[in-house]
C-alpha cells in the first residue's frame, strides 16, 4: 500500500530534520544510520528519527497538527517504527492523539500499537474520528521501555489512500452538514462561480493532490477580489443558531500567500442585505491549510450563499472541501484552582544582579556586564502592586554588541510559573547613543517559541522609562523564556529591576469599593410630612428602589442583533447607552462611490430612541487604512480632500443633534491615511468641521492599548501629546476614548494610565471595553478588575462594552453564548451592576426623616402610613452636600 494523499503529517520522513517535530522531554536527532547503528537503515529515505535518553515510557516525538484535522472524517494513521539501545527485546509503540481544551484537563485517544523489536521496521496502523475540534490536537509516538531508543522511519496521518491508482474515500461529513457535494465527489454539482470561472480537477492529473477525496476545485479568471466558488444554501440554515466553518484552500502558484476568506451573503425578508464573515486563513501556493471559523445568524434569510474569496484579481482560489454544520456548544468551563500562588513575589532569579549574572544569558551574540547607575525605587506600577518599601539595588545589565533587534538578556523560568495567574512585568529600561531617535524597548515572554507581550515603552538616552505590562498562561508550556529586545542593532541596552510577580487582583477591590462610594454615591434625606400622629410616632414605611442609573453603562450593538429577541432583551435590561460597530462607517456608508447605505444606523437610532438609550456616533473617519474604501484610496488629493469634506456634511448634518458624541478620527496613533495625504491640519479640520456642523456632540479621540503598557505607539504620554497638540491647532477635543481591549489586566497599570491621562482634565471614556480568557470565570475576574477600575476613577464618566453576544463580540470575551445562557462573566456584570443600584427600605426616625446614601440616577420611593400611601420619584446627582427631597404623604 503505497500511500500518496495529501498528509495531515508535516515533513513525514524527516528529510527536513525534525523540522515541525518536537521531541517530549527527551533527546531526537535524525539519522542515517551511520551515527546510531550501521546495520539500521531507513525503510523508506535517507533518514529516520532516534529518540533516546528516554526516562519515563511517555517520552518520544509529537507534532501539533490542529490545522490539519476535520471534524467527522476518518482519519487513517500509518507509522514506521522500531527500537534500539542495549537490550534484545521487543516493546509496544503507542501512537495517541492529545486533545487539549482551555476548559477541562487534556484527554487522551488511542490511536494504534504495535510491538516493534531492534531487527526490523514494524508499521503501526490505526483509525480515529474526532466529532468537534480540540483547541490543540496533538500527535505523538511512544511506549518503549524508558532506556529504549524509539526509531521513527515515517509517518501518515490522511483521510485518503490511494492504492495502485484507485481513491477510497474515507471522508464522512456528517448528516447535519449545509454544504452539498464538499468534497467534489459530485463534480461541480451544487457550485458556481461567484463573477468567475471555476474548474473541476482529478486526482490523477497535476502535480496537486486534495487533501481529501479524489477532486478538488479552483475559482480562475478572478477580475475582484470577491470573485471566488460559491453554494446558494437557501432554506438550509436555520435563525439563532451557531455553525461552524471548516475548508481546506491554497492559491495559484504565481503568489506566495494570500488571504482567503469565507463569507455568508443574506437577503432577509424585507430585502435587506447582509454580508457575514465566518473565516479567514492566510493561505499558500505550496501545500493546503485549513479555514475555520464560526458565525451566529440572527434574522431567518430569505436567500443565503456561502463563498470564498480574497486574494487579489489574477490568483486562483483553490478548495479541496468545504463543510459548514451547527456549532458544538463546549461544556461550561470550570473555576481554575491555583495553588500557593505567591502573589508578589518575583520569581525570576538575580533580578537585583547582587550575584553577577547568574541566571541571566545573552539571546543572540552580544554581549552582557553588570553595571551600577540606575534607579533605586520600583517603577510606580510596582509601586502600586508590591508597595512602597521595597526597592532595588542599583544594578543593571548593561547590552552591547547588539547585531540584531531582538538580542538582549533572557532568562529562563518555566517550572515556575501557574496556570490562570496574571502576571505582572516590571522593569526600569533606557538605551544607549548610536540609534537614529527614541528607540523601542519590549520585554517578550516566549513561550513555546510564541511571542507574547510583557510590555513596551520608548525609550532613550537621557532617562530611565518604566516598562509596565502583564501576562498569563492558559495552557501547560513546555518552554518560556524572558528576554528584553527592540533598539535598533548596534544600540546599547540597559535592563534593571526586572521582575514578574504574580498579582492579587482582588487585593485593590477594597480600596476601590471605598472610592466608588465617595465618587458616585451622595447622601440622601427624605423629609416626610403629613400623615396620621399615629404614622409619625410609628414610623413612616419607606421603600426606596433606584429605577435608573445616570452614570454611562453601554454596549456596542449591530443591525443583526435586533432580529435576536434574546439579545435585544439582554441588551435593553443591562444598558443604556450603545454604539453601533460598524453601521455608521464610512465604509459602511458608502462601500463605494454615490452608493449610500444609511438603512441600518436609522434602524438602530430609531431603535435606542423608542428604548430611551443614548448613543455615540462612531466613527466619522478611520486613519487604519485597511478601513478605508479602495474608491477613497484611489481618489487624488484634490478629491478625497472633497470626499472628507462631503462624507462629514452628509453624515453630520443628517444626525445632527441625534448623538451624544463623536469618535471624530479613529485610532489616529497607529494610522495616518488622511495625514500622509492631505497634511498635518486635516485631522484638527476635522474636529473643527465636526463642531461647526454639530455643536451639540462631544468630540472624542480614540485609541487602542493606551491603558495596558503593551504598545510604545499609544503610550499615555503620546496620546497626552497627541490631544495637546489637537488642541494647540484649534480641534474642540472634548473627551479622551480609552478602547479598552484588554487582556490580562492588572489593575495599577491601568490605574497608573489614567492617572496620566486625568491631567488634561478631559473625560475619560471606556469606548470598547472587552476582555479575553478562554476560562469565562477568569474572564468574569479580569472584567471585574476592569469595571471597578473604571468605576472607581474620578476622570472616567462612561464605560462602553465591544460587545456582549457570542460571535458578535470579541472572540471568547462574551457575556452572553450565542444560545442565550448567561456565562460567568455576565453573571460577574450583572452582580455588579446589582452592587452599584441602591435599593433600601426602612422607617422614618422620630423626626419624620428616612436616611441613606445611594448612587447617582433616578430613584422612586414609596411611603406609606396606616391609612395612606404616596409614590414620588426624584434624582440624586452629584454632589458633596446631602440632597434633601420633600414628601408630602
Amino acid at each position: 500500500m503505497e500511500v500518496v494523499e495529501a498528509n495531515a503529517i508535516i515533513n513525514h520522513d524527516f528529510s527536513e530534520g525534525l523540522l515541525s517535530w518536537h521531541p517530549n522531554s527527551c533527546n531526537g536527532f535524525v539519522s542515517d544510520g551511520s551515527d546510531y547503528a550501521h546495520e539500521i537503515k531507513a525503510e523508506s529515505g535517507n533518514q529516520f528519527a532516534v529518540l533516546s535518553n528516554r526516562t519515563q515510557c511517555w517520552q518520544g516525538l509529537e507534532q501539533n497538527i490542529t490545522s490539519r484535522l476535520l471534524p467527522h472524517v476518518t482519519y487513517n494513521v500509518l507509522a514506521v517504527v522500531r527500537v534500539g539501545g542495549s537490550a534484545q527485546q521487543t516493546a509496544d509503540v503507542l501512537a495517541t492523539l492529545r486533545l487539549e481544551n482551555p476548559n477541562s484537563g487534556p484527554t487522551f485517544l488511542s490511536v494504534g500499537r504495535v510491538t516493534a523489536s531492534r531487527e526490523r521496521w514494524e508499521r503501526l496502523e490505526g483509525t480515529f474520528s474526532l466529532k468537534s475540534l480540540p483547541c490543540r490536537a496533538i500527535f505523538y509516538l511512544e511506549g518503549p521501555l524508558p532506556g529504549l531508543d524509539l526509531l521513527i522511519d515515517r509517518v501518515h496521518i490522511w483521510s485518503a489512500i490511494i492504492v495502485k491508482g484507485e481513491v477510497n474515500t474515507c471522508f464522512a461529513a456528517g448528516h447535519d452538514n449545509i454544504i452539498q457535494n464538499p468534497m467534489f465527489e459530485d463534480g461541480l454539482n451544487h457550485w458556481t462561480g461567484r463573477g468567475c470561472n471555476i474548474v473541476l480537477h482529478d486526482v490523477a492529473k497535476g502535480e496537486v493532490l486534495p487533501s481529501g477525496g479524489q477532486h478538488f476545485a479552483s475559482a480562475t479568471n478572478r477580475t475582484q477580489f470577491w470573485n471566488g466558488i460559491q453554494q446558494d444554501i437557501t432554506g438550509r440554515l436555520k435563525s439563532k443558531t451557531a455553525y461552524e466553518v471548516s475548508a481546506f484552500v491554497r492559491i495559484s502558484s504565481n503568489l506566495a500567500s494570500a488571504q482567503v476568506l469565507a463569507t455568508i451573503w443574506i437577503q432577509t425578508k424585507d430585502l435587506r442585505e447582509q454580508y457575514i464573515s465566518i473565516g479567514k486563513v492566510q493561505a499558500s501556493s505550496k501545500e493546503w491549510v485549513q479555514l475555520q471559523g464560526k458565525f451566529l445568524l440572527n434574522p431567518e434569510p430569505a436567500k443565503a450563499v456561502a463563498y470564498l474569496e480574497g486574494p487579489p484579481a489574477g490568483i486562483d482560489i483553490i478548495v479541496s472541501s468545504f463543510l459548514m454544520y451547527p456549532a458544538t456548544k463546549p461544556s461550561p468551563s470550570p473555576a481554575p484552582r491555583v495553588e500557593n500562588p505567591a502573589f508578589g513575589l518575583n520569581i525570576l532569579e538575580n533580578s537585583n544582579l547582587f550575584d553577577g549574572l547568574r541566571g541571566w544569558y545573552p539571546l543572540g551574540s552580544c554581549s552582557l556586564n553588570v553595571a551600577t547607575g540606575s534607579p533605586h525605587t520600583l517603577p510606580p506600577a510596582a509601586q502600586e502592586s508590591l508597595g512602597w518599601q521595597q526597592s532595588l539595588s542599583g544594578n543593571y545589565i548593561f547590552v552591547t554588541n547588539r547585531k540584531q533587534t531582538w538580542e538582549g538578556p533572557a532568562q529562563t523560568f518555566t517550572e515556575k510559573l501557574k496556570l490562570f495567574v496574571t502576571y505582572q512585568v516590571t522593569a526600569w529600561v533606557r538605551v544607549g547613543s548610536g540609534g537614529t531617535g527614541a528607540q523601542n524597548v519590549n520585554v517578550a515572554i516566549s513561550v513555546d517559541g510564541r511571542w507574547v507581550n510583557g510590555g513596551e515603552i520608548e525609550a532613550d538616552v537621557h532617562l530611565w522609562r518604566e516598562v509596565a505590562g502583564s501576562f498569563r498562561l492558559e495552557s501547560k508550556p513546555s518552554n518560556v523564556m524572558v528576554y528584553v529586545q527592540g533598539p535598533s542593532p548596534g544600540v546599547d541596552l540597559m535592563v534593571a529591576g526586572l521582575q514578574i510577580f504574580p498579582v492579587d487582583q482582588k487585593a485593590r477591590f477594597e480600596h476601590l469599593k471605598k472610592q466608588t462610594e465617595k465618587l458616585r454615591m451622595r447622601d440622601v434625606i427624605l423629609n416626610i410630612s403629613g400623615g396620621s400622629a399615629l404614622d409619625r410616632f410609628c414610623g413612616f414605611c419607606v421603600k426606596v428602589k433606584q429605577t435608573y442609573t445616570s452614570f454611562p453603562l453601554g454596549s456596542c450593538i449591530n443591525r443583526s442583533g435586533l432580529d435576536n429577541d434574546d439579545y435585544v432583551a439582554f441588551f435593553v435590561k443591562n444598558f443604556n447607552w450603545a454604539v453601533f460597530e460598524n453601521e455608521l462607517k464610512w465604509y459602511w456608508t458608502e462601500p463605494q462611490k454615490g452608493n449610500y447605505n444609511y438603512r441600518d444606523s436609522d434602524d438602530l437610532l430609531e431603535f435606542c430612541k423608542c428604548h430611551g438609550i443614548q448613543t455615540r456616533g462612531h466613527c466619522i473617519f478611520w486613519e487604519d487604512s485597511n478601513a478605508v474604501q479602495q474608491w477613497v484610496k484611489e481618489l487624488n488629493q484634490n478629491d478625497l480632500r472633497a470626499a472628507v469634506e462631503k462624507h462629514i456634511n452628509d453624515l453630520l448634518s443628517r444626525y445632527r443633534g441625534k448623538f451624544q458624541h463623536y469618535d471624530v478620527n479613529n485610532e489616529m496613533l497607529h494610522g495616518s491615511f488622511y495625514q500622509d495625504r492631505l497634511g498635518k491640519d486635516i485631522w484638527s479640520y476635522m474636529f473643527k468641521m465636526a463642531h461647526q456642523l454639530d455643536p451639540s456632540a462631544i468630540l472624542f479621540v480614540n485609541d487602542y492599548h493606551v491603558e495596558d503598557g503593551k504598545d510604545a505607539k499609544s503610550s499615555p504620554e503620546k496620546y497626552i501629546n497627541q490631544i495637546v497638540d489637537l488642541q494647540e491647532r484649534g480641534a474642540p477635543v472634548g473627551g479622551i476614548g480609552v478602547q479598552g481591549h484588554i487582556t490580562y489586566p492588572v489593575g495599577s497599570v491601568v490605574h497608573t494610565a489614567l492617572d496620566a491621562l486625568s491631567i488634561l482634565g478631559l473625560p475619560i471614556w471606556f469606548t470598547e471595553m472587552d476582555v479575553y480568557s478562554t476560562n469565562e470565570f477568569v474572564r468574569a475576574d479580569d472584567l471585574e478588575i476592569m469595571l471597578r477600575e473604571a468605576f472607581a476613577h474620578p476622570a472616567v464618566e462612561g464605560i462602553m462594552f465591544w460587545g456582549f453576544w457570542e460571535f458578535m463580540s470579541r472572540e471568547q470575551g462574551h457575556l452572553v453564548d450565542w444560545d442565550g445562557a448567561i456565562n460567568e462573566a455576565g453573571k460577574r456584570f450583572i452582580s455588579l451592576k446589582k452592587e452599584w443600584t441602591t435599593n433600601v427600605k426602612g422607617h422614618t426616625d422620630r423626626e419624620g426623616q428616612f436616611k441613606f446614601r445611594g448612587f447617582h440616577g433616578t430613584y422612586e420611593v414609596e411611603v406609606s402610613g396606616h391609612s395612606r400611601k404616596t409614590r414620588q420619584t426624584f434624582t440624586v446627582d452629584k454632589g458633596d452636600s446631602p440632597i434633601v427631597v420633600e414628601i408630602c404623604l
